[in-house]
């Protein structure tokens, strides 16, 4: 890496510090400042997709699992804090289905530290046990694509049918943040710097991998993999690390959205919201570091305007723009304006005749 590249990184992690924590707070009202923490969200997501879809060319369509796991995590504690605030022994939702004993795999969750914990490492984990189980068995491409899918299908499911999580309706109504007041506009704030915070960090992350050895490795991996595996390594445990460290960065970005957004259900963490995830990056661009998140920001802003001035047209608009993004520019907005400047590069200009002389010539 040279001196200049990481100067311009260095520039842009600025760039985009300066556009998140002091023109946007300053131009965006709280409505609309809260709806972009949400996209941030969105984005975490995304930046570890690019990882292990981009670099690594696993097509991880079950993303929702490992978001939803961050997610519920983090409710289940909000809920047991809010019960515990009104001197309840069960969150609302539970008097209302007639359970009157929290449920036993509820109470770890009651100590802010051990979901910290289960935040961070629950997801992750999830992902490293699926990952051996799958890589193992050399399982790839549409197959691994199908699996992860049935996967979210099947979690989403299983969330709907388990009324002490709140079932199809899932979990809200949460009051406060880690004793914070989720009602006070300043505390939304807070919730947006975080979020903004921990993208910073993610990409700054996902940099770092994709510049070392094993970035080099993970690409290695993707265009041949037997010739990585004739070399002396282990294809399985590149693919491993990466869809752990993508679920990893789902589990945080679910955990953040749920104080954000102040509700989660199934219908948030299932197939639909995996492929929605997906899109983003295919648009932004999966093989680079910021395509990723710019699609994410993007294609979630762009539902959100469509839906409030037409309803019912963004989910065709949306799968408009997929099918155009994968047949005509499958590296995405990203990869087109990398074309585009290296055409740009490559076009021959004529040569100025240099006399008077030539120019009668040339005529």
């Amino acid at each position: 890496m040279t001196v200049l590249s990481r100067y311009r990184a260095w520039a842009g992690f600025a760039v985009a510090a300066i556009v998140l924590f002091g023109v946007a707070p300053a131009l965006l009202s709280d409505f609309r400042l809260n709806l972009l923490a949400k996209f941030l969200c969105f984005a975490i997501v995304a930046v570890g997709i690019g990882l292990a879809w981009g670099r690594g060319g696993m097509l991880t369509l079950g993303q929702g699992v490992f978001f939803g796991l961050g997610a519920y995590i983090m409710a289940m504690h909000l809920k047991i804090a809010d019960a515990e605030l009104r001197g309840d022994a069960v969150p609302d939702f539970m008097q209302i289905a007639g359970i009157r004993e929290l449920p036993s795999y509820w109470t770890p969750f009651s100590d802010p530290f051990t979901t910290i914990a289960a935040i961070l490492l629950v997801p992750g984990f999830v992902a490293f046990l699926l990952g051996l189980g799958v890589f193992k068995r050399r399982v790839k491409g549409a197959y691994f694509a199908i699996l992860s899918q049935a996967l979210a299908a099947a979690f989403a499911i299983l969330l709907i049918g388990q009324q002490s999580i709140g079932g199809s309706n899932g979990l809200n109504r949460f009051r406060t943040f880690f004793g914070f007041n989720l009602s006070d506009p300043a505390n939304k704030r807070m919730l947006f710097f975080i979020a903004g915070a921990v993208l910073l960090l993610v990409v700054a992350a996902t940099r770092q991998l994709m510049n070392s050895r094993y970035g080099e490795l993970l690409v290695a991996v993707r265009d041949q993999e037997e010739r990585v595996r004739f070399l002396g390594y282990d294809p399985a445990n590149i693919k491993v690390v990466a869809y752990t460290v993508a679920a990893f960065f789902a589990g945080i970005a679910g955990a953040l959205f749920v104080p954000i957004v102040g509700i989660i259900s199934p219908a948030d963490v299932g197939l639909v919201p995996s492929i929605a995830f997906l899109i983003g990056v295919a648009i932004g661009g999966r093989t680079t570091l910021l395509g990723p998140v710019l699609g994410a920001i993007g294609v979630a802003w762009a539902q959100t305007t469509l839906s409030e001035n037409f309803p019912s047209a963004w989910t065709y608009a949306q799968g408009l723009l997929f099918i155009v993004v994968i047949g005509f520019f499958p590296a995405g907005i990203a990869g087109l304006a990398k074309v585009v400047k290296r055409r740009r590069r490559t076009t021959p200009t004529e040569p100025e005749p240099e006399s008077a002389r030539e120019l009668e010539v040339a005529r």
